[in-house]
């Protein structure tokens, strides 16, 4: 059996559209008219709306900041006190 890479092709596309179909209906900031205008989109013209949107959707996300500033301040824990010499 011989797989054309149309097929391939045209399989990525769709499961493209649906992961991005999928993420923009979880999205509580968009109106219900919204969601569908831009589900239709990304069916309408299939990569580059579904890239689109999803980069777009995604510069909009406030940043989670997983690191912590290391060192440095006081640390009022320690009881520790320095008077220098």
């Amino acid at each position: 059996m011989k797989v054309s890479y149309w097929y391939i092709f045209f399989a990525v596309v769709v499961l493209l559209n649906l992961v991005v179909s999928i993420y923009l209906a979880k999205r509580n900031d968009l109106e219900p008219f919204q969601k569908t205008a831009q589900i239709f989109l990304v069916w309408l013209i299939p990569i580059i709306a579904a890239i689109g949107l999803w980069l777009f959707h995604r510069s909009q996300d406030v940043p989670v900041s997983s690191s912590k500033s290391f060192g440095g301040g006081s640390n009022s824990s320690s009881n520790i006190i320095g008077n220098g010499d």
